[in-house]
Order: structure tokens, then C-alpha cells, then sequence
């Protein structure tokens, strides 16, 4: 571990594994020790007919949304493995992250808001004021909020969803992590979902559960820290999206502390 903020702290990453080394490497840059321990694991949808039924049609939208990084990665690879992506069909994304990851996969001007990176501010921007009359069609895992499907529906869109992955809990163990938080070597968790956050609490067991409500936890979004608060954790900053704000923010705390 080298000099910087995090120097010698230890940060949990609980995002799953496939997302996790972004952060990881900004956690060992900024001097800190990165334990990854996933608290949830992408798997494929239960029914993958139904998925694939709205891919083969998929020149029936006129908008496609893409609601988080993996949906943008599983719903791509599930329209790559079959067909071609219709060149009249616009693509947006919730947040900075899920852009970055179309826009890596050849896709210019995806609509995107440039700041809070949520539902609610993707369907501000100017393209989502009026949608008489359009179908969208949303890729994001089995479950999850349906405020956005509400919204657009509201403002005249067709909507369906193209359920791409489901979430579960891993069968993780975790009593490595248990040891090391019992000599004090765990300063900082990092959750980006409250699926993730309420995983965890069973992974970790009672004693593990109050280690964790005495730590602080880093969290993207207040609705998170809601989520943190009715689970008694008992310091939480909410940085905003992105792994440079969550690195920010924790060396800005460290800092005070």
C-alpha cells in the first residue's frame, strides 16, 4: 500500500465481483488496502424467452433505457449474441457509469443526466418531457423500483421492461472478513445498492451486523442512506455516483477524523 488518504485503511467493496475492480484500484491508489466481499451475484433472468422476444422486436421502440451498468453489459450481450442493434433505436442511461459502459460498447450520444445520476433525473432532461405516442423499452434485473416505468407511462409512453439478470445473495463466507474487523482492520464499507446493504447483514451474522452498524459506510444516493439509517448504521456519507466522488468523499472524512 502506498502514502495517500486512505493509507493503510481498510475498505470493504460490496459491490459484485464484476464491478468491483474500478473502485478497488482507486481505494489501492489512494494508499488504502480494498477487500473485496460481494454482497450480491449476478445470474441470468429466470425467463430468458421473454427477454429474447423483446430483442428480436426490438425495432418496435423508439428509446431504449438502460438503468445500471450491468444492465448495459448483460442487455448488450443478449442483443450481440443474436442481432444487430436497430440504428434508429436511441439508447439512455441512468447515470454516468451506465453511459460509460455503452459508450465503450461503440454507442455516441446516449442521453444521459450530467449530474445526479438516478430515475428521477434521467426523466428531467428535455428528450423525456413528452412521449405521446413512443414505446421505450427498459433493461434492468427481475424486481427493482418501477418509478420510472410509472413516470413514462404517465407521459403517454408504452413501456416494457427487458428483464436481463437477476440479483441474489452469494453464499458467501465471511468469516475472513469477521477476523480482520475484530482486530480493527476494516475502517470504511462501501455499498451501492440497499439489495446489497441488506444482504449483508445475514452474510455477516449478529456480531458481524454490529461491526458493520459501527463503521462508517460510504453510500452513492439518500435513498441508500435511508435504507442504512432503518438499519441502525450510525455514520453514513453519502458521496453521490461515481468512484471518484466515493474516494473523495472518504478521504475527505478521513481527513476530519
Amino acid at each position: 500500500m502506498s502514502a495517500g488518504p486512505l493509507s493503510g485503511r481498510g475498505v470493504v467493496i460490496t459491490r459484485p465481483r464484476e464491478h468491483a475492480a474500478g473502485l478497488a484500484e482507486r481505494v489501492r491508489a489512494a494508499g488504502g488496502d480494498p477487500i473485496l466481499f460481494p454482497t450480491i451475484e449476478i445470474l441470468p433472468p429466470e425467463n430468458t424467452g421473454a427477454v429474447s422476444g423483446i430483442v428480436e422486436r426490438l425495432e418496435e421502440f423508439q428509446l431504449a433505457v438502460f438503468v445500471s451498468p450491468t444492465a448495459a453489459q448483460r442487455g448488450q450481450a443478449l442483443v450481440r449474441a443474436s442481432r444487430s442493434w436497430p440504428g434508429s433505436l436511441r439508447v439512455a442511461a441512468v447515470g454516468a457509469g451506465t453511459s460509460k459502459v455503452l459508450q465503450d460498447k461503440g454507442f455516441r450520444d446516449v442521453i444521459s443526466p450530467s449530474g445526479g445520476g438516478d430515475s428521477e433525473a434521467l426523466a428531467a432532461l428535455p428528450e423525456f418531457r413528452s412521449l405521446s405516442g413512443s414505446s421505450v423499452v427498459i433493461f434492468r434485473g427481475e424486481g427493482g423500483r418501477d418509478w420510472l416505468r410509472i413516470e413514462l407511462e404517465a407521459r403517454g409512453a408504452r413501456v416494457e421492461y427487458a428483464e436481463c439478470y437477476r440479483r441474489a445473495r452469494p453464499d458467501g463466507d465471511a468469516s475472513a472478513l469477521l477476523a480482520r474487523w475484530q482486530t480493527g482492520g476494516i475502517e470504511a464499507v462501501s455499498i451501492t445498492s440497499a439489495e446489497g446493504l441488506a444482504n449483508f447483514f445475514p452474510m455477516l451474522g449478529s456480531s458481524g451486523g454490529e461491526y458493520l452498524r459501527a463503521t462508517p459506510v460510504f453510500v452513492p444516493h439518500p435513498r441508500i442512506e435511508r435504507a442504512a439509517r432503518e438499519l441502525h448504521v450510525r455514520e453514513i456519507v453519502v458521496t453521490g455516483r461515481g468512484d471518484e466522488r466515493t474516494i473523495a468523499e472518504m478521504a475527505a472524512f478521513f481527513a476530519r477524523v
